[in-house]
C-alpha cells in the first residue's frame, strides 16, 4: 500500500535560556493510506512536537526543524512557504486536540465555524451549499439533531459532542490525514469508546489515514493498525498492533504494558516504571532509557543503539537486539522504508 506520509530523519529543536534543546531527535516513520498509526509514550517524549512539526504549527520565535524531510501526499513540507501550508492545513491535512473547548471559538455558532473551514479553502461555495455540507458531515460523525446543533455555541455541547464537531472539521474538506492528539483524554469511558469507533470507521470508509497520539495503551489496542513507541524524542520500537501486545521487545514497552491494571489484581500494587522521563537538555548521549532500565549496561549509557529489525516488521532500538541482528549480518534498517 502506498505511503501518504513519509518522515525521514526529522530533528526539531527549541531555543531556551539554557541553550538549544532537541525535542525530536532523528525520527523516521511513514503512514500508509487508510492506516491508523499509534504514537505511544509518556508525557514529554516528543509525540506532540512531532505532530506540530508535521502540521507546521511550531512556534516560530523559539523553535525550528533543524534537519529532515516531511513528504505529505507527494509534497515536501519543510520547504513550503506559509501560504503553501495554509492551503494544505485544514484541507487535506487536519489535526484535532485533546481539549476541543479550547479549539472551538466560544463566540461563534458551530455552523459559522464549519462554514469558515470550507470557505477558507474555496470562496466560490455558496451559503446554501455550505449548509448542506455541514449537515452532511455532522450526520456522518453521529451528531443527533444536527440542524439544532448547527445553531448552538460550543459551551452548549457536551465534551463528546464538541470532539465530534472537531472531527467533522477534519472531514468537511475531505482530509487525507488526520492527526488526533489525545482526542479522548477529557471524555468518560463510554464517550471515549464511541469516538474511537468513529475514528476507526472513518479510516475504513473514507480511506483517511490517522496518526493517533496517546499514552493510553487500551486506546491503541482498540483502533491502531501499527504502533510506534517514543521515548525522549526517539522511536524505540515499532510493530504491528498484534506483534506489540503479544511480544514487546524494548524494556520501555515492557514497562508500559506492565503498568496496565487488570481484573483480579486484588491488593497487588500497580506496577510503575521507576524514575522520570529525562529532560532533553540532560541528554548526554547513550540510550535515554538507560537510567530507568533494569537491563542497562555501561555501553547503554555511552552509545545510542541503532534501530534494528529484530523480527519481520518489528523494529527495536536496544543494544541487546542490535548485537543479535548484527551477528546475523543484518544492517541497520530505516523503519520508514
Amino acid at each position: 500500500m502506498e505511503n501518504l506520509l513519509n518522515v525521514e530523519h526529522l530533528t526539531t529543536a527549541f531555543r531556551t535560556y539554557d541553550g538549544e534543546v532537541t525535542a525530536v531527535n532523528d525520527v523516521s516513520f511513514h503512514v500508509k493510506k487508510g492506516e491508523i498509526l499509534g504514537l505511544v509514550g509518556e508525557s514529554g517524549c516528543g509525540k506532540s512536537v512531532t505532530s506540530l512539526s508535521i502540521m507546521g504549527l511550531l512556534p516560530r520565535k523559539n523553535s525550528r526543524i533543524k534537519s529532515g524531510s516531511i513528504v505529505f501526499d507527494g509534497k515536501e513540507m519543510t520547504t513550503l512557504p506559509r501560504k503553501g501550508y495554509d492551503e494544505i492545513r485544514g484541507n487535506t491535512l487536519s489535526m484535532i486536540f485533546q481539549e476541543p473547548m479550547t479549539s472551538l471559538n466560544p463566540v461563534y455558532t458551530i455552523e459559522n465555524q464549519l462554514r469558515e473551514v470550507i470557505r477558507n479553502h474555496d470562496r466560490s461555495v455558496s451559503k446554501e451549499e455550505c449548509r448542506k455540507r455541514i449537515l452532511e458531515v455532522l450526520n456522518k460523525v453521529g451528531i443527533p439533531g444536527a440542524e439544532n446543533v448547527m445553531k448552538q455555541y460550543p459551551h452548549q455541547l457536551s465534551g463528546g459532542m464538541r470532539q465530534r464537531v472537531m472531527i467533522s472539521m477534519a472531514l468537511i474538506n475531505h482530509s487525507k490525514l488526520l492527526i488526533a492528539d489525545e482526542p479522548t483524554t477529557a471524555l468518560d469511558v463510554t464517550i471515549q469508546a464511541q469516538i474511537l469507533q468513529l475514528l476507526k470507521k472513518l479510516a475504513s470508509e473514507e480511506e483517511m489515514s490517522i496518526i493517533l497520539i496517546t499514552h493510553d495503551l487500551s486506546v491503541v489496542a482498540e483502533v491502531c493498525d501499527r504502533i510506534q513507541v517514543m521515548y525522549c524524542g526517539r522511536f524505540v520500537e515499532t510493530a504491528s498492533r498484534d506483534a506489540f501486545f503479544r511480544h514487546p521487545l524494548h524494556p520501555y514497552s515492557e514497562g508500559l504494558l506492565k503498568c496496565i491494571p487488570f481484573i483480579g489484581m486484588s491488593d497487588q500494587e500497580l506496577y510503575h516504571i521507576p524514575g522520570n522521563v529525562m529532560h532533553p537538555a540532560d541528554d548526554k548521549g547513550g540510550c535515554s532509557f538507560a537510567p530507568r532500565c533494569p537491563y542497562a549496561s555501561e555501553r547503554c549509557a555511552a552509545q545510542v543503539p541503532p534501530m534494528r529489525e529484530a523480527e519481520e516488521g518489528h523494529f527495536v532500538r536496544c543494544w541487546k537486539f542490535a548485537d543479535e541482528t548484527a551477528s546475523e549480518g543484518k544492517e541497520e534498517t530505516n523503519v520508514s522504508a
